[in-house]
């Protein structure tokens, strides 16, 4: 499977550590020590989940080698939906015209990005389809409790598009050559370590530590799960882009890997925790930084809990 496009759409919204002394009682200080995170973006008015989404697609295709009617799959990998009914995928197959697509949603927290390639991993195996657009937009605004002083500071608001092929498209195109996903439900706090009930004070992460743990231990893990079969070990990747949840945790996966946190690109710091979106949008932001040859690892965690990874050979 193969990269054809990335974009993305950051809003220009800002709100900075400050903001959260008079709203959790939280400093700047405590923020940025324990999370790393100094501003989280957020959307402006008029925006919302599917304008990001429409503007992150609408970026990828700058750089489309092909017409995007051409599409037969979209797929929304998404936690933070303002429709449940008329989902993203829907939303895009609408904006852009492509009569001809399926369109699918999933949903598996922070990790649904993964999740949704490896749905259109299924597609492309069946052979019932062979061009596919994945779009992650998430608007944790539209759901965060800022008044929660456990997390509410964490998230930011960001959309990220992939246009992906079975057949190579055009040359130098990165290969997606392995994905790993799998349902954790059965461990720690599970179902109740993250949840979203928008009646009950939307986003919430009652164990902090839980989470931290469970967390740290299966991006680990996914890593070495998509490295193996091809006799790798994790500290031999170029690049490893993590969930970007906390720097906390992406120092601990450094730190059990013995890599330095410069094979570690991130921006946590500027825009918060952006959901689902989070490792995407890194990989879209810093694709001209990697060289052909590389190999690059993307690793996940989500509620529920769920964990993914791919590797990317550049």
């Amino acid at each position: 499977m193969y990269i054809n496009s990335t974009g993305v759409y950051i809003p220009s919204g800002r709100v900075t550590n400050d903001y959260f002394l008079n709203v959790n009682g939280l400093t700047d200080e405590w923020i940025t020590k324990r999370t790393g995170i100094h501003s989280r973006s957020k959307v402006t008015e008029g925006e919302n989940q599917e304008t990001m989404a429409v503007e992150a697609v609408r970026d990828a295709i700058k750089h489309l080698p092909y017409d995007i009617k051409e599409v037969d799959l979209i797929v929304a990998a998404a936690y933070s939906a303002i429709d449940y009914v008329g989902t993203v995928a829907h939303i895009i197959q609408r904006e852009f015209d492509i009569t001809g697509a399926k369109c699918v949603a999933c949903t598996s927290a922070c990790s649904s990005l993964i999740n949704g390639l490896e749905i259109i991993e299924g597609y492309f195996a069946m052979g019932k389809a062979s061009k596919a657009i994945l779009i992650s937009s998430e608007q944790n605004s539209y759901y965060s409790n800022e008044t929660d002083p456990k997390c509410g500071h964490l998230w930011g608001d960001g959309a990220v598009a992939f246009f992906l092929s079975k057949e190579q498209m055009a040359q130098g195109e990165p290969r997606i050559t392995e994905i790993f996903t799998c349902g954790l439900g059965h461990m720690g706090k599970g179902p109740d370590g993250v949840r979203l009930r928008p009646r009950e004070g939307g986003i919430t992460m009652p164990d902090g530590r839980d989470v931290f743990i469970h967390a740290c231990d299966n991006m680990v893990r996914g890593l070495d799960e998509v490295t193996a079969p091809s006799g790798m070990t994790p500290a031999q990747l170029d690049y490893i882009i993590t969930h970007q949840a906390n720097m906390r945790i992406v120092a601990q996966i450094a730190h059990r890997l013995e890599l330095g946190l410069e094979h570690f690109p991130g921006n946590i710091d500027t825009l918060g925790n952006t959901g689902s979106a989070s490792a995407g949008i890194v990989f879209a932001q810093q694709r001209d930084r990697f060289k052909p040859g590389d190999k690059v690892a993307l690793t996940v965690f989500g509620g529920g809990y769920s964990a993914g990874a791919c590797l990317i050979e550049i």
